[in-house]
């Protein structure tokens, strides 16, 4: 049977303004209140941690916020920056399109929006990098706007409440899930910031994906999913994500104080970050580096959507290997900016180049 849109509008206006209410109240008393990103109500600041909060963890954010303020205190100096000092600062948090489109949004709101981040979601939503639910969050937090924020959190809360069994992988499903927790925004914009933060605070605490706390939940009397008796199966969401696996030889080439680093492509996973020269295979890199290596273990690291295998190989070069250093560069396994540099291990522990996660616990022990 095809889930009733009608029915869950009916359900979410039925529950306002007692919902809201309630949740307004409890976050008031029980809600998160020592983050450093709820203590401010600047654009800028909100637009940051809800770009690096974008899967990822809140304890790992925290150090990276922090930083990022320290050497970008506001969005102009972001946008006055070299992007390779971005992707450094950035390195190790992962999910890289997200520090390039944090840039290019920042010199967007510099160069067409004097410098202010515009007030409303639909404007929010035209900037580099801000989907629906982040402006929403921008305009709810920092304007007072009545809109809704749908990140993973709210999806799953909201479809518990109110007994949402569409599937979420089908378009209409989500939309009429977006349109139902429209109806249940505040009356009052001062009542904004408490109720998002309430939503984000009931995701991430009580209503979590499994074995949630309904018993503390300021919604568990009206809660659809908990009458029903297993709200862990809410929301449904039947897409999966298509996982591939990847293979790559990488060439740690170290000459005296220094080791031999390349910088990946524009396009594509890690691009822009500086690597080991990377080798499609085995006999690509044996080719490539004909003399004595030692082989290292390899690792496996966890993308999204990819498990990448790393082989690794460790090497000492010399004067006389400045021309293999050469035929290295000839057949490493894409295009690359530039033809590599030997980077000061000194210049790698003051952050000068931005490494990926594998690199930065090869290269530093991180």
């Amino acid at each position: 049977m095809e889930p009733d849109a009608a029915a869950l509008m009916g359900r979410a206006k039925r529950l306002h303004p007692d919902l809201p209410d309630r949740l307004v109240a409890w976050q008031r008393t029980q809600g998160r209140h020592h983050l450093p990103w709820q203590q401010t109500r600047e654009p800028y600041r909100v637009w940051l941690s809800e770009i690096m909060l974008q899967q990822t963890q809140v304890s790992t954010v925290l150090g990276y916020y922090e930083r990022f303020l320290t050497r970008f205190p506001s969005v102009v100096a972001l946008a006055n920056a070299e992007l390779d000092e971005v992707l450094t600062l950035w390195s190790g948090l992962g999910y890289y399109s997200r520090a390039r489109n944090l840039h290019r949004c920042a010199q967007v709101v510099r160069d067409a929006h004097a410098g202010s981040f515009p007030a409303h979601a639909v404007d929010l939503q035209q900037l580099p990098g801000i989907g629906p639910s982040t402006a929403a969050a921008i305009a709810a937090f920092c304007f007072g706007e009545r809109i809704s924020i749908m990140d993973g959190n709210v999806r799953r809360v909201l479809s518990r409440v109110l007994g949402w069994e569409g599937d979420l992988a089908v378009r209409a499903h989500e939309r009429a899930l977006t349109e139902a927790a429209q109806a249940l925004v505040p009356v009052q914009p001062a009542d904004m910031v408490p109720y998002t933060q309430g939503l984000m605070d009931l995701g991430a605490t009580l209503c979590t994906p499994r074995q949630p706390a309904c018993l503390t939940c300021p919604w568990s009397d009206l809660c659809e999913g908990r009458k029903l008796g297993e709200p862990e199966r809410l929301p449904v969401k039947t897409k999966k994500l298509k996982r591939s696996q990847r293979e790559n030889w990488c060439l740690w080439l170290q000459k005296d104080d220094a080791v031999w680093l390349v910088q990946r492509p524009h396009t594509g996973i890690w691009s822009g970050l500086w690597t080991l020269p990377m080798f499609a295979s085995e006999a690509d890199f044996k080719a490539a580096w004909p003399h004595p290596a030692e082989l290292q273990p390899p690792v496996t690291h966890v993308l999204t959507h990819l498990d990448w295998r790393l082989h690794l190989a460790r090497a000492q070069a010399s004067v006389a290997h400045e021309g293999d250093v050469r035929r290295v560069m000839s057949r490493v396994s894409e295009p690359l900016l530039g033809e590599g540099q030997w980077v000061s291990w000194s210049a790698l522990e003051q952050g000068e180049k931005a490494l990926p996660k594998p690199f930065q616990r090869w290269l530093l022990g991180e």
